[in-house]
């Protein structure tokens, strides 16, 4: 008689390395997956912008981002807000966290900035200035591209050198 099959042994063992390298591998991917700092500021900059093309449209109400890259920080508010609340609301900016880092801004009719700061407005009518915003963490390079008309940026993980037509930049 010839018994086709496993040993309880054969199959303990191989239980034992799968879970093995499981442990070895999740911690990993799950860091790379949620810690990921690039990832998690490219995230938080689209929903800032989806967020505020949103409101601007419900508010009805013209929105600015505003990017420093002097302070590697960014912040928005209503285009009707005086100097003094502008000043107090860019105290609570989100500031990128450390080794991420905005590396140039380019905005229809403007020549490519990296310092300085950049303004984005998002219109009550529901489009947007459009923008391109390049983020980098040591070798790595997202470019975060924000359309005039349509809701979702669109994201490239390498740099891409974005050129207007004259359909986006009369967005803006």
């Amino acid at each position: 008689m010839n018994n086709r099959g496993y040993t309880l042994i054969e199959l303990s063992v191989v239980v034992v390395l799968v879970g093995t390298m499981l442990l070895i591998a999740v911690p990993r991917v799950w860091d790379t997956l949620l810690n990921d700092s690039l990832n998690a500021v490219t995230r938080r900059l689209i929903n800032a912008a989806r967020e505020l093309r949103s409101e601007s449209v419900r508010e009805q109400t013209d929105l600015i981002l505003h990017i420093d890259l002097d302070r590697q920080s960014f912040w928005f508010y209503p285009a009707d807000t005086t100097a003094e609340k502008r000043s107090e609301l860019r105290k609570a900016a989100f500031e990128l966290p450390e080794g991420v880092r905005i590396a140039g801004i380019r905005q229809a009719g403007e020549a490519r900035r990296v310092d300085g700061e950049a303004f984005i407005r998002f219109f009550r009518q529901g489009y947007a200035a459009p923008a391109v915003i390049h983020l980098t963490k040591d070798d790595r390079v997202f470019t975060v591209v924000i359309h005039p008309f349509l809701q979702a940026a669109t994201v490239y993980e390498k740099y891409v050198d974005f050129t207007f037509n004259e359909e986006e930049s009369g967005a803006g």
